[in-house]
């Protein structure tokens, strides 16, 4: 079995204007990075198409019919103060949440045994019914809420270690006993939320707040609090969402991660997970602002997925 590489080609599309930090130049450098490695054991992918309905088990339905009444025929709308969309926007975001489906539908199909989603926007930022931090729908929820309604799996885990707390995600999922969010981030730092009081109404929360200078070593030695916690909810399926500005080189943080350290990370969770999830996970990008560190951590990332195959 191989590892998917799912990839759009509306990404470039989703314009945010000049200087800002989620620009086009982020995937372009993933995605012609693993063109030069030209691993064999990647399966290239193009997003699935879907009816909005599906978002709607993820985002309010009012939500959905703003965001959509929003893209623009020309020009920048700000959804809020750094979400930004422009008329391309349209079609990128509905291949973001349509790069999880596929994903999702291969596993399970069989095509490969895990797989990695090299898109934007991202989307862990974003609430049931609201826009936030540069995401719009979050991508990673309408994955977990697909696997519940088209696949039924009744345990599902997503393990964030994008330097910035998933507050989207956590909010949509605080009182869902199937879905299991675990988040290691910078705190105190944007968005604010992830503190360790944060337990979900089933305990199904688990945030590992983080200092600002976090080492290699500090930060691998608290992942053992998420792959002990995996053990306890042992999840059907995983889903990762993986931004990777936790590193050293990233602009917009500081914590100090390697590229390596990303491989550890990866492998870790696969190897703590494979009795109860068989290999099942899926990986979609957030974060990471550094273009050759979010090219060497990706790969590497990416790696560790293939490795497990």
């Amino acid at each position: 079995m191989k590892t998917g590489l799912i990839i759009s080609d509306t990404y470039k599309n989703h314009d945010t204007g000049d200087g800002h930090p989620e620009k086009i130049d982020r995937v372009t450098a993933v995605i012609e990075n693993f063109k030069k490695i030209d691993d064999k054991n990647l399966i290239w992918k193009k997003p699935a198409k879907f009816n909005l309905s599906l978002i709607n088990k993820t985002h309010s339905e009012d939500y959905v019919n703003q965001v959509e009444k929003s893209f623009p025929k020309k020009g920048l709308v700000f959804l809020d103060g750094d979400t930004i969309i422009s008329p391309g926007s349209k079609d990128a975001t509905k291949d973001a949440v349509g790069s999880i489906i596929a994903a999702i539908d291969g596993v399970e199909n069989k095509e490969y045994n895990n797989a990695f989603c090299a898109v934007r926007p991202p989307g862990h930022h974003a609430e049931k019914d609201k826009a936030m931090g540069f995401c719009i729908y979050n991508n990673v929820a309408v994955g977990a809420n697909y696997l519940i309604e088209k696949y039924k799996y009744n345990k599902i885990a997503i393990i964030d270690f994008d330097v910035h707390h998933g507050n989207g995600t956590q909010n949509i999922f605080y009182d869902n006993e199937k879905v299991l969010y675990i988040s290691t981030h910078q705190y105190p730092y944007y968005p604010g939320s992830g503190s360790e009081k944060e337990k979900g109404n089933f305990d199904n929360v688990l945030n590992i707040p983080l200092k600002a200078g976090t080492t290699s070593e500090e930060y691998l030695n608290a992942y053992e609090i998420v792959l002990n916690k995996l053990k306890t909810f042992k999840p059907e399926f995983l889903l990762f969402s993986a931004g990777f500005d936790a590193h050293i080189d990233d602009p917009l943080a500081q914590l100090m991660l390697s590229s390596e350290d990303f491989y550890k990370i990866t492998k870790r969770t696969l190897e703590c997970s494979k009795s109860f999830c068989k290999g099942r996970v899926v990986s979609i990008l957030e974060g990471g602002y550094d273009l050759k560190a979010l090219q060497s951590s990706t790969k590497r990332h990416v790696d560790a997925l293939i490795e497990f195959n």
